[in-house]
This record gives structure tokens, sequence and C-alpha cells, in this order.
């Protein structure tokens, strides 16, 4: 650590304590060539993976982006916005914990249909008729089928059906 005053990198450690947010360490120390002191602040820096999209473009991970992917897919459907942040934090901390330092989207589209096929059967479809590129209405009818399949698990449960209200006319 250099020192802000004379510009030495001889500086000695005096104190070191944990920060009143929780979240870094407070460091006093002491240029050893000027003998003034000055405290500095040590934090954790987590480095979100570079994302890597078909084309080879190298892009930022965008947290709002994921979170946008999922409010799109399920707008309108019963799932409260707390999955859609559980959801996202899972995937982020996938990412950080890979250790990788570059992600291809296909492997970010991939965590999201799992995420959606556990939330909501409508969801995970619309994501993934725009995510695989469905070209024809037999791709849906398969989808909905692996969906229907016997070891589908849910997260929440189905909806209820509401009954069918007849009236006679007069």
């Amino acid at each position: 650590m250099r020192c802000p005053f004379c510009k030495s990198a001889a500086t000695s450690v005096i104190d070191s304590r944990i920060a009143d947010d929780g979240e870094s360490v407070r460091r006093r120390r002491k240029c050893d060539d000027c003998d003034k002191r000055f405290t500095t602040y040590e934090r954790t820096e987590l480095q979100m993976p570079v994302v890597v999209k078909s084309s080879g473009y190298r892009t930022p991970f965008d947290h709002a982006r994921l979170h946008t992917g999922f409010a799109r897919a399920l707008h309108k459907r019963p799932v409260p916005t707390d999955f859609i942040d559980a959801a996202v934090t899972r995937i982020e901390q996938k990412l950080l914990a890979s250790g990788e330092r570059e992600v291809s989207s296909r492997a970010i589209g991939e965590m999201v249909m799992r995420e959606l096929k556990k939330m909501d059967d409508v969801a995970y479809i619309r994501f993934a008729s725009v995510y695989e590129d469905f070209q024809r209405v037999d791709d849906f009818r398969d989808k909905v089928r692996e969906v229907k399949g016997p070891g589908a698990k849910r997260l929440r449960a189905p909806l209820p059906v509401l009954a069918k209200i007849t009236s006679k006319p007069n």
C-alpha cells in the first residue's frame, strides 16, 4: 500500500478491525518514511464472469437483464416476486461458485430453463419457445409433452380448477 502523502511503498499496519458495516476491514497504517498515519478499507470484490454470446461477442454479466428475462417469461403468471429473486440469486451464486472468468450465454439460458421449469409450466414454455427458437407448432407440442411427463415437479401447487358456471337462458 502506498502512502497517500509521500507515495512511499514502505507502510506498516498498526491496527486492523472489522469496520462498522461488517462488510469490510478497517486498517490503520503508518508510513515508514514520513511517519504519517492513514486509514484503508479492505472489501471483498466478487467478479461475475463475462458472458460470451453465440456470436463470440463478450459482455459483462447483467443482473437486471437476467431478472428481466424471468419477469418476461412469468408475465401475468401467479408466481411471487420472491421466487424470481431467489432464482436469480441461485444462478448468480452458481456462476460465482464455478470460478470461471467466462460463461456462455447458452449455459445461463439452461440455468434459467431449469429454474422456470420448477416454477411455472407456462413460463417455462414461453421462455423455451424463444430460447430454443421454436419454428413449428410441433416444437410447442413436444415441449408441452415434456412438461406433462411423469417426473415433472413443481415448486408451487397447481392453480385450482375453476368450476364451470352455467346459466340458463330466460
